[in-house]
């Protein structure tokens, strides 16, 4: 009977010391990290398409693919473009529960926009309340940093990520050189500055992508260029004696298009019989296969009327009617009228201002939208070909991989749960976190221990 007693009185210790781990997040008392935690390391390549790497020799992403996790595709959340997508892999979000649902920060009522650099120092469009990873890491004890990767010069409730480089407002994404300076910043970062999660950001091959199209040769020899990056990545991870503790995941956050440039059959907003920007309080046009509107008092039925049969490759809804499988509409930051429109085909508003050979933005579900995921390091299995899955449930396996407790998110562990080769490993960690959380707690509640 006394080891019966014994036995249970153990058990309830180790539910009450789970629950003051918990009670220790809750009331922001960190959480100390394991000594055997293993580091991460995300790097997203911005604008890779899934089948970029089927018409390139890239034998680095081959290796990774052999040696770890490769998927056959991600499908990224709607709307596809670069802050909005990559903001859901830090928080595990649709982009109508994050808030940012744009590259540009604007104002309604002045009509003021602010391009793409600026936004990123704009702390109220990121600071909407969700946390990024790095902050909700930095509160249980992890330290982390964040290199140009979108969102990475904000603050969050006061906080921002513990180390970070953010990109100059003129800047080359291309370079070769500073890629390889980059990675060597990550390297010393984790080794010499002991950082368990790093974010890197790569504006290739989108910018190439963008101005050539994603069939040009420039966007082939890309390709390329990011696969001797990787190589070079995995070498310094190798020499820096990381391999063994290392998680590696690579992706991105949208694929890329090629623009239909069909004169007679282009989508121009402003040549739409029966419409007037007379009628409209504000626009956000011109920026590829998207817009926002908000008609003035009294016009959004007349406004709607005469653009929504506008043109049979425009879809245009009400806020209250967009399809619910965008996770898109649903946030104030959202205008009552929204648009899209089919692969290939770009929004034009009041004059004709785009020229790109390649464009993004387009549905979600479009085969050209999807981009990559690669993985490898000690928590992955070796040679997986994964089913695809969404981009929404990167955020979960991030958390998993760190041994910390996620935010609220729209995604699911259990569906890259099949990628790892064992929990054993990340539980051992979350227990020595909740001892260590069960003593903190203790110390705080009055010194009891």
């Amino acid at each position: 009977m006394s080891g019966l007693l014994q036995f249970k009185g153990k058990k309830m210790f180790a539910s009450l010391g789970f629950l003051f781990a918990i009670l220790s997040i809750a009331r922001c008392v960190p959480v100390q990290q394991a000594a055997s935690r293993d580091k991460v390391l995300l790097v997203s390549f911005d604008g890779f398409r899934w089948n970029y790497d089927q018409d390139v020799d890239t034998p680095n992403l081959d290796a990774m693919a052999a040696e770890g996790v490769k998927a056959r595709y991600m499908t990224p959340a709607f709307v596809t473009l670069t802050s909005p997508c990559h903001f859901t892999l830090l928080t595990g979000k649709y982009l109508e529960n994050h808030g940012v649902i744009h590259n540009m920060w604007f104002n309604t009522s002045t009509g003021v926009k602010m391009p793409y650099y600026v936004t990123q120092g704009i702390n109220s469009w990121w600071d909407n309340g969700s946390l990024p990873i790095w902050i909700t890491a930095q509160r249980q004890g992890l330290k982390t940093g964040s290199i140009y990767f979108p969102g990475g010069r904000a603050k969050y409730q006061g906080e921002e990520v513990n180390m970070k480089i953010v990109e100059p407002p003129i800047f080359n994404y291309s370079n070769e050189t500073n890629w390889r300076q980059n990675i060597d910043t990550v390297m010393e970062w984790f080794t010499v500055n002991n950082l368990d999660f790093i974010a890197l950001y790569f504006g290739e091959p989108d910018s190439t992508g963008h101005k050539y199209g994603p069939e040009s040769e420039q966007r082939k020899a890309m390709v390329s260029q990011v696969d001797r990056t990787i190589g070079y990545l995995r070498q310094r991870i190798r020499e820096s004696g990381l391999e063994p503790n290392l998680n590696l995941i690579i992706t991105s956050d949208h694929g890329m298009e090629t623009v239909i440039n069909d004169t007679n059959n282009e989508i121009h907003i402003q040549r739409v019989k029966n419409f007037t920007f007379s009628d409209i309080q504000f626009e956000l046009l011109d920026y590829g296969p998207n817009g926002l509107l908000i008609p003035k008092e009294g016009k959004l039925e007349h406004v709607y009327s005469v653009l929504k049969n506008a043109h049979p490759k425009l879809h245009v809804y009400k806020k209250e009617e967009f399809p619910k499988r965008f996770h898109y509409a649903n946030h104030p930051r959202i205008t009552p009228l929204l648009m899209y429109s089919d692969p290939g085909y770009v929004i034009h508003g009041r004059f004709k201002v785009q020229f790109n050979k390649g464009e993004h933005g387009f549905d979600n579900e479009a085969m050209n939208m999807k981009t990559i995921f690669r993985a490898v390091g000690p928590a992955f299995k070796q040679g997986l070909l994964a089913e695809p899955f969404e981009s929404v449930n990167v955020y979960a396996l991030l958390c998993e991989l760190l041994g910390i407790v996620p935010e609220p998110h729209d995604g699911s562990l259990e569906v890259l749960k099949p990628l790892l080769r064992s929990s054993a490993p990340l539980l051992a960690a979350t227990k020595l976190s909740v001892m260590l959380g069960i003593a903190l707690t203790l110390r705080c509640w009055g010194g009891i221990y």
